[in-house]
């Protein structure tokens, strides 16, 4: 089955050094995916009957109300959710959503919330303006601490309110055993949140019942990297927490009664989505979804794990390269493929990947500088001395990785050109002439392209 077909810009040429132009080997799935053709397509049929959603009388904003609604029975469908437990809230994005449960719950005086050292920043700064953090460390390989999450559990026993972590790590591509740490969070008395911003698009998720031991009660996931870019992230929980306070924002939609003296607010979830809502946005998930099920879980696995394989043993392969996170077969992993060429900057490899390989990949620490940290060995002393570094406005020599993240729009020549790439970079095979922009952090060629509205009219 050849899934490149189902994702726009495949075929998409991009400059490169030394002129001409080379079909564009998109590595950067991790920060985001280009649309399915048929997202693009539900959001072109629909956008002729697009009004605004509930409350209207007019044909075209009942249908528009239809089918927003319509497109959270698809997302609760989706991740195995009981539409009369459990509740969809549209946001803007994953990091909305999660911001949303750390604004919304009741944390008492003394709570703990635990997360690790594997988060993404949207995991971990919403958690420090509302309970105190405990962070459990990653191994040697950069996997999580069973062994020291479960003293953190038993540590704080009666204090944790919630276990925030990812499904699935967005530099190491390692796949957490989520259920197993749901039944312990259970056991203490806490709930338990995933950010599966990188799970849900590369594997089926089930939250399972609420009276399952090993259920997850809080789900957060963004469309943008589900292939419908088009604004939209979900919140799946559970109705009580909402049910009590007021809504995180308020407004339009959020009320049925407004007098001088009282508001009250209306039902779930209208009252949890304040003001008018990406409905686009939503009818393009419920798109991309039924896409998913149209391509099938098996098909996608399947290439994806052939892709990884093949990019891990060919970068592995090559002397100097340093490639994080567990070998494809040594544990369940993702296509995210961080790694680094010797000593050289990760920005400049960025660079000469895409400036003479047409290649798009993403350098730095991925909103997750704890774990690359840790990864790479930087002790406290010195990530003082990089911060220092970075708030005098010198970037140049900012630690990090370079990250290749494989989608289903990715090839076997996609891989195959970007180990060559990376060969010829080990191998100091590249042009002269790039310089580092002290500020950014980013290097740049003279002679690269530049003038992008002559590739785009914005």
């Amino acid at each position: 089955m050849d899934l490149s077909r189902r994702v726009l810009g495949t075929s998409t040429a991009v400059p490169v050094l030394g002129g001409g132009t080379r079909r564009f080997a998109n590595f950067d799935h991790a920060a985001s995916t280009p649309p399915f053709a048929a997202v693009l397509r539900a959001v072109g049929e629909f956008s002729a009957w697009y009004a605004n959603v509930h409350r209207g009388t007019g044909f075209k904003s009942r249908l528009s109300s239809w089918a927003y609604d319509e497109a959270r029975r698809t997302v609760l469908r989706f991740v195995g959710a009981d539409p009369d437990r459990a509740l969809a809230v549209f946001t803007r994005n994953t990091t909305e959503a999660i911001n949303h449960v750390a604004q919304r719950l009741a944390f008492a005086p003394g709570s703990v919330v635990i997360t690790t050292e594997m988060e993404h920043h949207s995991n971990e700064l919403p958690w420090r303006r509302v309970a105190r953090v405990v962070r459990v460390p990653v191994d040697a390989h950069g996997a999580v601490d069973d062994d020291a999450l479960r003293r953190a559990l038993r540590d704080h026993h009666g204090r944790v309110a919630l276990v925030a972590v990812c499904g699935a790590s967005n530099v190491t591509g390692m796949v957490n055993p989520v259920h197993r740490w749901a039944r312990w969070a259970h056991e203490a008395g806490a709930r338990i949140l995933v950010d599966a911003a990188q799970l849900v698009p590369h594997r089926p998720v089930d939250v399972r019942a609420p009276d399952d031991p090993e259920h997850l009660d809080f789900l957060a996931f963004s469309a943008h990297k589900m292939y419908a870019p088009f604004g939209t992230g979900v919140l799946v929980a559970p109705r009580e927490p909402f049910l009590v306070g007021e809504p995180r924002l308020v407004g339009g939609g959020t009320v049925d009664v407004v007098d001088p003296e009282r508001v009250v607010y209306t039902a779930l979830p209208d009252r949890e989505e304040a003001g008018t809502p990406c409905i686009v946005g939503a009818v393009a998930l419920a798109a991309a979804m039924r896409e998913y099920q149209d391509i099938g879980w098996p098909a996608i696995i399947q290439h994806e794990d052939a892709l990884t394989r093949q990019a891990y043993a060919g970068l592995t392969a090559i002397p100097g390269v340093r490639v994080f996170g567990p070998a494809p077969g040594a544990g369940e992993r993702l296509g995210v493929i961080a790694f680094n060429v010797g000593s050289m900057s990760h920005a400049l490899v960025a660079a000469i990947l895409s400036d003479e390989w047409g290649i798009g990949t993403r350098s730095g620490c991925f909103c997750a500088q704890l774990y690359v940290k840790a990864l790479l060995g930087i002790d406290e002393p010195a990530a003082l001395a990089f911060e220092e570094r970075l708030l005098g406005g010198d970037r140049s020599d900012l630690p990090g990785a370079v990250r290749a993240s494989i989608g289903l729009d990715n090839t076997e020549d996609d891989v195959r050109r970007l180990v060559e790439a990376v060969r010829a970079i080990a191998g100091g095979r590249y042009r002269d002439g790039y310089a580092l922009d002290a500020a950014h952090g980013e290097y740049v060629h003279a002679a690269a392209c530049a003038d992008y509205g002559a590739w785009f009219q914005a």
